[in-house]
Parts: structure tokens; C-alpha cells; sequence
């Protein structure tokens, strides 16, 4: 017998969970599934692969009226926000294996407008995109927002983060007051100021992942004048499995994309100002090699379904610590085990000593001799503890004016 029955989904979804396999509700939607279907606002936090995008997703077969053929509007009713394509694209394909009856429209740039507008004009029941997209409709004025009586933002600290935060304000501020979902894996201090404006009395809901961490991270400190590069060089050539390098800008990816090409490997890139069609192009031959080697932005750093990544190299530090934990959290998922190295020249040192104040982890360094002599992973101990930054100045600041009546 399928378990989700007790949670109150149908028939029709039962049968289409059977189908994918999927017998027994895992705990953030044991918890979170019931409070939805009353209507209850609700704030998820739970680690990646846990199972939130069904959570959110099954409530939708009980909300009423989601699907009545008589509309005021021909607007969604319900709506998810992410911020990549690929997010979107991967909770597209969840929904799919619901079969609740209900239309879905992707809609995110970096592909032509043809097909989502055509989606606009039949109506949809459920719209899935990234922000800028949706705005962009909303002022051609072939998307209204109007009737939308279910929103999940997902990744929801990188949806309130600096870049982010004034779209999604918009984008809220054009419903009428949903019923609304906020998940992540993280919720730094920054969001909470944004839960009290805009959920009304939410219920929390919160999973720490139960399986003791098999993640080795480690930090290197490497010359300034090539040594990134020669590391990056002697991990590749000796490694077994595949590897996620992370830089922090679209040019510094590109960069090191070439150079590592003209030593020999054969890297895909990912970078957010790509067509999505490279954008998957590169995921998908990626994910083909069990060896493969990906060099990317931020955006490959959460919510992407890659599950076989043994080593994470962070060739330029992240802005934040959240975003160091996102970009780890590649590797060493689902009870596997697996690798992160850090790299800090002398010019990474302020920005190092930045993000520990913010709270980033103490790491043990690598012997960076030793690992170039060898290809052997020898640590050293943790350095002490930093003093940390100030709560007040973690995050960007939250807008000032009133919260919604």
C-alpha cells in the first residue's frame, strides 16, 4: 500500500507515485504535505535531495478550484520561483510524475518566447520560471499574476539574496496575498526578516539530513602566479571519478576552461550567460562521463540533480559561506563519500578571513607539496576559530518599507 495515502493525496497521484516507484513519504514531506493542504503558509528547511520539490508540489491536487474551467482570469493560479533554468526545468519533471490533471508552463530566458507564449494564451494552471523571465511577461503584459493563490519560492535564501531580492519583491507584490512556500537548504538570518513580511504565521518545517557526512574539505594555499592552475592540473590527471571546479565569474570560467584544455583535459563549462541549450548540452555530457570534468559559476552550486561528483575544487572563493556550503554540497550526497580543496593565494587571504568571520567552516589544510609530489591527500590541522563579523552586517539589508497589509 502506498504511504502517502495518509497524507491525504488521491487516488489518480497515488497510482502515478507507484508508477515512478515512490511508496513512502520522506520526512520534510511527512511534515510538510499536511500543513500545505490546510492551507497553511509553511517554511521549509531541508538539505538538497531531500525531497522538498514534492512536498510543495503534491498540496496543489487539493487546492480548490486550481483547475475550474470557469476563470475571471487566465492567469496560473499556482506558481513556482527558482533561480536557475535547470531548477525549473527538474521541478517541471517532478510535477510530470504526478499526473494531477493540471497544465504547466516553463518559462525562463535564454530560449525564444514562442512556445511560452502560446503556453500563456491557452492557460496554464501552473507556472514554473526564474525571475526575470517572469517579469519580462508580466510587462508585455501576456502574464498576470492576479490570480495566483499558491507561490513557492524555492531556494528560497538565494531568492531574497542581494541580485535577487528587488525582483522577487516585485513578483510577490503583483499577487493578491497566496498562500506561500519557502524552501532551501539554508535560511540565513536575511530571509527571516522576509518570512515576517510576507508569510502570514508560517509553519516551520525543518530536516537535518540524518546521515553522518562522508565529505573530506580541505584548504590549500597555493602561489599566486599559477599555482591554482598547476593544482587544478595534477588533481585532474590523478583523479578517479568526476569533478566540479567552481569560479566565480563567467570570464574566470572561461579562462580556466581553456587552460586547462591546452594541458589535456576536457572540461565542460557552465555559465549563466549561455543558451540553454549549451546549458544542457554540457549538463547532460557531464552527467555521461563518470570521469567528467565541470567548470562553472554559482549556478551549478544548488538544486541541480548531479549525483556523482567526488571532488569539488572552490579555484575561486565564493562570496558567502552559504554559498561555500552549497558549492561542497556537490559531492559526499547520499551516503557517498567525497572531496572538497579550497584554494587561497596571498590575494585570497582578506576575502578568506572575511568569510570566517561570517561564519564559514575552520579547514584543515592540505600539504600542497605533498599532494603535487604524491597525489595523496595529507591534512593538517584546523587553524583556531575567528572572531566573528557582527549579526548586522551578514547579508544584504532588508527593504525598509511596511509589509503588506
Amino acid at each position: 500500500m502506498n504511504q502517502f495515502s495518509s497524507l491525504g493525496v488521491g487516488a489518480r497521484t497515488l497510482a502515478a507515485l507507484d508508477r515512478a516507484g515512490i511508496s513512502s513519504p520522506l520526512p520534510v514531506q511527512e511534515q510538510a504535505v499536511p500543513p500545505l493542504r490546510s492551507g497553511s503558509d509553511v517554511v521549509i528547511q531541508a538539505p538538497t535531495g531531500s525531497g522538498k520539490s514534492l512536498a510543495f508540489l503534491l498540496p496543489l491536487a487539493g487546492l480548490a478550484g486550481l483547475a475550474a474551467p470557469q476563470r475571471a482570469t487566465r492567469g496560473p493560479r499556482a506558481m513556482v520561483v527558482c533561480p536557475t533554468r535547470e531548477l525549473a526545468l527538474q521541478i517541471a519533471a517532478v510535477f510530470d510524475t504526478l499526473d494531477l490533471g493540471l497544465r504547466q508552463l516553463l518559462v525562463f530566458g535564454g530560449v525564444g518566447y514562442g512556445a511560452q507564449l502560446g503556453g500563456l494564451r491557452r492557460g496554464t494552471d501552473l507556472l514554473i520560471g526564474t525571475p526575470g523571465r517572469i517579469v519580462d511577461l508580466v510587462e508585455r503584459r501576456v502574464l498576470d499574476l492576479s490570480g495566483v493563490r499558491y507561490m513557492v519560492l524555492d531556494e528560497a535564501d538565494e531568492m531574497f539574496d542581494s541580485g535577487f531580492a528587488p525582483i522577487i519583491e516585485r513578483i510577490i507584490a503583483l499577487t493578491r496575498q497566496p498562500q506561500m512556500v519557502l524552501a532551501s537548504a539554508t535560511m540565513p538570518e536575511w530571509v527571516e526578516s522576509m518570512i515576517v513580511r510576507h508569510l502570514r504565521q508560517p509553519v516551520r518545517v525543518c530536516v537535518e539530513d540524518d546521515e553522518e557526512s562522508r565529505l573530506e574539505h580541505g584548504l590549500m594555499r597555493v602561489d599566486a602566479h599559477g599555482g591554482k592552475l598547476k593544482v587544478l592540473d595534477r588533481l585532474l590527471s590523478a583523479r578517479a571519478g568526476s569533478t566540479i571546479a567552481f569560479g566565480r565569474t563567467k570570464h574566470g570560467v572561461a579562462r580556466v576552461c581553456r587552460d586547462i584544455e591546452r594541458l589535456g583535459h576536457r572540461p565542460q563549462q557552465l555559465r549563466g550567460d549561455m543558451s540553454q541549450g549549451q546549458r544542457q548540452r554540457a549538463l547532460q555530457a557531464f552527467r555521461d562521463d563518470p570521469d567528467g570534468v565541470l567548470v562553472a559559476t554559482n549556478v551549478a552550486a544548488r538544486g541541480l540533480d548531479i549525483s556523482h561528483v567526488g571532488l569539488v575544487i572552490n579555484y575561486d572563493l565564493p562570496d558567502t559561506p552559504q554559498w561555500l556550503t552549497h558549492r561542497v554540497g556537490r559531492t559526499a550526497r547520499n551516503g557517498a563519500s567525497g572531496r572538497a580543496l579550497t584554494l587561497l593565494t596571498s590575494q585570497d587571504e582578506p576575502a578568506w578571513t572575511k568569510l570566517r568571520r561570517q561564519g564559514a567552516e575552520d579547514l584543515p589544510e592540505v600539504d600542497s607539496e605533498h599532494l603535487l609530489a604524491t597525489g595523496e591527500w595529507r591534512l593538517r590541522p584546523a587553524p583556531r576559530p575567528l572572531a566573528p563579523i557582527p549579526t548586522s552586517s551578514r547579508g544584504p539589508r532588508p527593504f525598509q518599507h511596511r509589509r503588506r497589509s
